[in-house]
């Protein structure tokens, strides 16, 4: 008999699916990895399970324990999967600025949300690393993961997301594209993809009002809001491995929006705004490729949590992200 003995073993082994409509002009080979495939719809499911094994192993989560972890939604819904098969409480802080659906999956996970303000500073006591930290004193028996701080989420990346890209292109992959969050996904599958071959270039893409790029290139910080979700930071986690990474991209809210908008029309993939923005990266750097070029583009997470904002004509009018005649640039030309 063919099944799974849970949910957990159906992590990884995600698709890698074809471009074939949104790029026609373009000549190297566009291929997604569509995390969305996971069963918690995103690559945190990856992070997930990795950064709770190994808590588990060194005795810092205990049976009966609480979870708190501070998330733009994805880790928490990966974290709560576990949590439900292991038998943990659920609390997760998340910024006011993310998708009430997001919050909606997590609640209908058994966990409890605490919605915090944006506008604020990382240090900023009611930010939601602050606000995290706070319970992680309060609660007895707790435990946070922290993914922006935790080796085992560039680590999961190392030992599955690596691997499986290198074997469904049969070591082809010449390029490797995914948006900046955590750091988590770039650094680890970097880092493999380098190893089997030093050649193989790394693109990170970030958000304009995030600091990746500046620091990147500059070493600046400066910074402002924006409302891709899932990419950019306003501060450097130490998971985040520069070394790995040849360049970064930065993307608008607007392209970012439209080029998801375009994904599902064209090519029936459903993703999220900074799917959105690793795509319209892709396409922007593909122009200078030959056809013998392999490029991969992460595709983090389904639109699934976006309905209420990147799929809502009204929300999207209302911040000025939908015209009757913008369409994201280089996706026709």
């Amino acid at each position: 008999m063919n099944y799974r003995n849970n949910i957990l073993e159906t992590i990884g082994k995600t698709p890698l699916v074809r471009l074939n409509q949104i790029n026609k002009s373009l000549s190297p080979l566009l291929l997604t990895k569509l995390e969305s495939f996971n069963p918690g719809g995103s690559s945190k499911d990856r992070i997930a399970i990795s950064m709770i094994d190994e808590a588990e192993q060194k005795g810092l989560l205990k049976p009966g324990g609480t979870i708190i972890e501070p998330t733009s939604g994805n880790t928490g819904l990966g974290l709560a999967l576990v949590g439900i098969m292991r038998g943990y409480k659920l609390i997760f802080t998340m910024p006011d600025k993310m998708s009430k659906e997001k919050e909606d999956v997590l609640v209908a996970h058994g966990a409890e949300v605490i919605r915090t303000p944006t506008e604020v500073d990382a240090d900023d006591p009611e930010s939601y690393y602050k606000v995290a930290e706070r319970l992680l004193k309060e609660i007895p028996n707790s435990f946070s993961p922290n993914q922006y701080f935790n080796e085992n989420n560039p680590a999961a990346h190392y030992r599955t997301t690596g691997p499986e890209i290198w074997e469904d292109t049969d070591g082809k992959i010449t390029h490797f594209i995914a948006g900046i969050g955590t750091g988590g996904t770039i650094s680890g599958v970097g880092r493999y993809l380098k190893e089997k071959n030093p050649d193989i270039k790394v693109i990170g893409v970030d958000t304009e009002g995030s600091l990746y790029e500046d620091y990147f290139k500059h070493r600046e910080t400066k910074i402002h809001s924006y409302l891709i979700e899932g990419i950019g930071e306003d501060f450097i986690p130490p998971i985040v491995n520069f070394k790995e990474i040849d360049d970064i991209i930065t993307v608008s809210d607007k392209d970012a929006f439209a080029t998801a908008r375009e994904l599902v029309k064209k090519e029936g993939i459903f993703s999220g705004s900074s799917a959105g923005a690793a795509v319209y990266a892709g396409l922007q750097y593909a122009r200078s490729l030959s056809p013998e070029d392999i490029v991969v583009i992460l595709l983090p997470d389904s639109g699934r949590n976006y309905l209420s904002t990147l799929y809502n004509n009204d929300w999207m009018t209302e911040k000025g992200l939908l015209d009757n005649v913008y369409t994201a640039p280089l996706i026709h030309a």
